[in-house]
């Protein structure tokens, strides 16, 4: 064979290579990706932790290549198993560490498995593991047993995480006092359980219970499983005029001052606010020739008492937004005592018949009037 022929031979052998390839990766791209496995993070999450190479795209590469147990730089998963499902379609199996609670140990949160071994450590927590507050450790070491305080209360830990699991029910935070006696945290409800006694039948009447508190805060008490000690016992919100829900008569019209709620149940009458207060104190509502006005500035006697409060006085008032600091009022008095010593003089002089008559008469015709 000459080399004439070794190059078209070769050639010929290259374009049946690149065909093959290009049938080879078209026919078998990877149009749909499947993920099984995982409760922490998305589908989405999971293939761009797992394929991230161009050779993913093939359903015949993707499961040699990117099938791995180097997931050190992952939290909670052990390992990632790519399969072939046909031509088109990739699964990618995860599987994942089994924590079944988690302490805040310094300033990250520490997982442990049912055995009580330390499996994650994160920053963030993860909502779908219960947190435990008051287990106490003295160390804490990657992949063995945590050296807990106390010797029950990891099986008790193990033990409530199943039933939350079974259930669906994780509350907030589970709470351990110095007895180890447990508390459930619910948003504004907390479930007491007591002892680790009889948890099953406990939780079994927390979880029917629960919906019919939704809205409500207090405390339910269900240390014991004698339906006599199964109480609730609600915390009121102290009544003010901004959640007071009154302003019907007994027959539920609205009145708007009523003091019963739109069912018809009596809840006092509407808590008086601080303006309410401020209003009643303030002594004007006369104006400078002893006419009631209601607006006026001045009280029954003359004196100037200034305008009548509203809300934003009162809020400029308690938040000092009234455009003046303490330094800048005592200027202003100072200004105010040095332009009276400049012209005060000549504008009381000017003045003192008018002032004169006007206490006289002002008073006098107002005594006789009111």
């Amino acid at each position: 064979m000459n080399k004439k022929t070794k190059k078209i031979t070769a050639y010929i052998v290259g374009l049946g290579l690149l065909a093959a390839a290009v049938v080879f990766f078209t026919y078998y791209k990877v149009d749909s990706v499947q993920v099984r496995g995982t409760t922490h993070y998305s589908d989405e999450e999971v293939k761009k932790m797992v394929l991230r190479g161009p050779l993913a795209s093939n359903s015949v590469l993707a499961p040699m290549i990117y099938s791995t147990t180097d997931t050190d730089d992952v939290a909670f998963v052990d390992a990632f198993k790519v399969t072939q499902i046909n031509r088109n379609t990739i699964c990618i199996s995860v599987k994942e560490k089994k924590p079944v609670g988690c302490i805040h140990y310094l300033d990250s949160y520490v997982f442990f498995d049912r055995n009580g071994i330390f499996v994650e450590g994160s920053k963030t927590r993860d909502e779908s593991v219960p947190y435990f507050d008051g287990i106490q450790v003295n160390s804490v070491v990657m992949d063995e047993k945590l050296d807990i305080k106390g010797d029950s209360v990891l099986n008790t830990a193990v033990a409530l995480s199943t039933i939350f699991q079974k259930n669906e029910m994780i509350p907030d935070h589970i709470q351990f006092d110095s007895s180890y006696s447990i508390s459930l945290i619910y948003g504004d409800i907390t479930v007491q359980l007591g002892k680790d006694e009889d948890l099953e039948e406990k939780m079994n009447r927390v979880i029917a219970i629960l919906p019919k508190l939704t809205g409500k805060k207090g405390i339910l008490h269900m240390e014991s499983v004698s339906t006599d000690t199964n109480t609730f016992e609600e915390e009121k919100e102290p009544v003010t005029a901004e959640n007071w829900n009154g302003g019907y008569d007994e027959q539920g019209n609205y009145t708007g001052d009523g003091e019963y709620d739109e069912n018809g149940n009596y809840v006092g009458a509407r808590p008086r606010t601080a303006l309410d207060e401020a209003i009643e104190n303030w002594n004007g509502g006369y104006d400078g020739e002893g006419d009631y006005t209601g607006e006026g500035e001045y009280d029954a006697d003359g004196n100037y008492v200034g305008p009548k409060p509203t809300q934003e006085s009162l809020d400029a008032q308690e938040n000092g937004s009234d455009g003046t600091s303490a330094d800048e009022g005592s200027s202003g008095e100072e200004n105010q005592s040095e332009n009276e010593s400049d012209y005060g003089e000549d504008y009381y002089e000017d003045n003192e018949d008018y002032s004169s008559d006007y206490d006289s008469g002002y008073n006098d015709s107002y005594d006789s009037e009111y």
